[in-house]
């Protein structure tokens, strides 16, 4: 059996960070509303990422560190970029050709907290 950890897009913007072991199930409930307060409210909503784990704990552990993840991080894994990716990874200072003070959000308003 798979577990799926994945990005949801809301209407407003905000992001959805979560895992299940029934991929196609779940996003039909998100689509629906009612079975997640968050994107209930923020629908209609759309999968920009997916990836399957052997295991629910792997697929929990992706989730929790995508989800603590600043927005520019989480759009670069949803192309597939994985040069910015890499660029978002390493903290401001690190990032060639970044000023020293630049940072990126990371407040759950703007990546939508609480999922």
């Amino acid at each position: 059996m798979a577990f799926w950890c994945y990005i949801l897009r809301c209407a407003d913007g905000k992001y959805y960070t979560g895992h299940t072991d029934d991929l196609d199930r779940r996003i039909a409930e998100h689509h629906v509303g009612g079975y997640c307060s968050f994107t209930t409210k923020r629908r209609p909503i759309e999968l920009i990422w997916a990836d399957s784990f052997p295991s629910r704990y792997e697929a929990l552990d992706a989730e929790l560190k995508v989800k603590k993840w600043s927005r520019a991080k989480k759009e670069a894994l949803a192309a597939a970029d994985w040069e910015r990716l890499s660029y978002f990874a390493k903290p401001p200072g690190e990032r060639e050709g970044a000023p020293p003070c630049e940072r990126v959000s990371t407040s759950l308003d703007t990546n939508g907290g609480g999922g």
